[in-house]
C-alpha cells in the first residue's frame, strides 16, 4: 500500500491544527463512488491510514482536519471493432 508510506513523509512535515493533505492517486470510478458511499476497498484503505498517522502521533484523536485526494482513472480506449 503506497498510500501509507506515503502517508508517514507527509505527517513528519505537518505542523500542529494545520490540515493534512493525502494523495492516495488515481483510482478507478467504482472505487471512488464506494468510497463516496463509506464502503469499499479504498475506505479500509482511508481508515488504515488515519489509524496509522493517531498511531505515529502525526494527528491527535479528537477531530483535525484530514483531506484525501483520490483522483478518478481515466477509462481505457478500445480499439474499434472489427478490425478490418
Amino acid at each position: 500500500m503506497p498510500a501509507i508510506a506515503d502517508a508517514s513523509k507527509v505527517a513528519e512535515t505537518v505542523s500542529d491544527g494545520a490540515p493534512i493533505i493525502v494523495d492516495i492517486g488515481k483510482k478507478r470510478k467504482k472505487q471512488i463512488k464506494q468510497l463516496r458511499e463509506g464502503r469499499g476497498k479504498l475506505m479500509d484503505e482511508v481508515e488504515g491510514l488515519l489509524e496509522e498517522l493517531r498511531a505515529s502521533g502525526s494527528i491527535s484523536a479528537s477531530a483535525q482536519p484530514v483531506v484525501i485526494v483520490v483522483r478518478e482513472k481515466p477509462k481505457a480506449r478500445s480499439l474499434p471493432w472489427p478490425l478490418a
